[in-house]
């Protein structure tokens, strides 16, 4: 008798080429076009920056009504809307004559990600997968850097093609559009909502460090606590940070003068080195805890940044180098925040939760790039911002530490709680 596929692993295999294609080739590759873009229509980076403003703060207002939007769409429902959302995106910047075709495309490529990415997979993991949550989550999410790799080689030459006249990121974001039409219908096909039967989790005792799972806290008791206000500080300048950073690093290596086909090839390294560190900072999580996980991804922060701030014409090697240690902390946008949500706060609200911790990230966002954008307009480099953006990183990396060990002792508080109401509750044997 053959045995029946575990659906579990199609919805696996959906995630992965979901997060392929939206982050891969929609966000991964954004800063690729940074220069073709402004330059053919004339337009001030600063000016651009707000498109990706606009893009960040769709995303966070999107994130913040998650939980709601979810049980009364559907994973499935959302998944359609990101990609329709995404290809609106995408024929925009194809048809874009000024400024106010970029804002469009930045609220429709917000709604997009905020829909088909972060928040989606964390919510169908917890749903369809009851072991090593986080390895999982972290390979679908890694797909991204996969998808960013295979983008960047494929876009990149058509940006620049001379025969173009610079307008060459027009063709470019057709392809992309098609692309999404083609793999949105696939996933959206054979995407199912829940399986036949609901996973929980069982309560085991002397779990893995990593797999922490409780009661947790309701979203307003949560909101309550000086330790939520803490962490949503430091996600928030944690994304403000990261984002602006490497939504301008290509552009940066430009202006420094390194060859553009150098920077094609370690934008795919940087890619490619995202899917393993997406999938290692699972593994880390299972195995080491989010404690350490944390520490790993906030010095890789401190010491890229730093690293990038020094690039200059002749720094290919310091380049390169900055591009693997990047990588190392870019979970903190993506595979991290579902996992904190979840740690610090239980699964009582944890669609709700999740979705404020990651609205509040992708708010941090749309504070980073306008900055960035009006710090080179007045200077003419990113060098000043970088440095003190590394420094911002070691201080957040001490402050989350210190906030993940009072998040310890209070879940323990609360465990210990429920143990004695329970065992209150229970009547008396013999």
């Amino acid at each position: 008798m053959k045995k029946k596929l575990d659906y579990k692993w199609v919805i696996f295999a959906l995630g992965v080429l979901t997060l392929f294609s939206t982050l891969g080739f929609c966000s991964s590759t954004r800063s690729l076009y940074l220069k073709a873009v402004t330059t053919a229509l004339e337009i001030p980076r600063s000016r651009y920056a707000i498109g990706d403003s606009l893009r960040y703060i769709t995303t966070a207002v999107l994130n913040i009504f998650f939980g709601v939007l979810i049980k009364k769409w559907g994973e499935r429902r959302m998944l359609a809307c990101g990609f329709l959302s995404l290809i609106a995106f995408c024929l925009l910047y194809y048809f874009a004559t000024s400024v106010w075709y970029i804002y469009a495309a930045g609220i429709c490529l917000g709604a997009g990600l905020a829909w088909s990415t972060t928040s989606v997979v964390g919510y169908f993991v917890r749903r369809w997968f009851t072991k090593n949550q986080g390895t999982i989550m972290g390979i679908i999410l890694a797909s991204n850097g996969v998808g960013g790799a295979f983008a960047a080689q494929i876009v990149m030459p058509i940006i620049h093609d001379e025969a173009s006249g610079g307008f060459g990121y027009q063709k470019a974001y057709l392809l992309t559009a098609c692309a999404l039409l083609v793999i949105g219908t696939i996933v959206v096909c054979f995407f199912r909502n829940a399986p036949e039967q609901e996973q929980h989790e069982a309560p085991v005792k002397g779990k893995r460090k990593g797999q922490i799972s409780w009661t947790g806290v309701s979203r307003q008791e949560a909101m309550k606590k000086p330790l939520f206000w803490v962490t949503a500080v430091c996600v928030f300048l944690t994304g403000a940070c990261l984002q602006s950073i490497t939504s301008v690093a290509s552009a940066h290596l430009e202006d420094v003068g390194l060859d553009t086909s150098f920077i094609a090839t370690v934008f795919s390294l940087f890619t490619l080195m995202l899917a393993a560190t997406k999938i290692l900072a699972g593994v880390s999580y299972d195995h080491l805890g989010l404690k350490t996980t944390l520490l790993i991804c906030d010095l890789a922060a401190v010491i890229a940044i730093f690293l990038l701030s020094r690039v200059n014409a002749t720094s290919y090697f310091l380049a390169a180098t900055y591009e693997v240690i990047i990588a190392f902390a870019m979970p903190l946008e993506t595979v991290v925040l579902p996992l904190i949500a979840s740690d610090m706060f239980g699964r009582k609200d944890y669609p709700k939760i999740m979705g404020i911790i990651v609205a509040i990230n992708t708010a941090g966002y749309a504070l980073g790039s306008p900055i960035m954008g009006t710090v080179y307009d007045m200077t003419g480099t990113y060098r000043g911002v970088l440095v003190f953006q590394s420094a911002l990183m070691l201080i957040i990396g001490i402050t989350m530490q210190l906030a993940m060990r009072t998040a310890d002792k209070e879940r323990e508080k609360l465990i210990a709680a429920e143990a004695a109401a329970a065992e209150k509750a229970a009547p008396a044997e013999g």
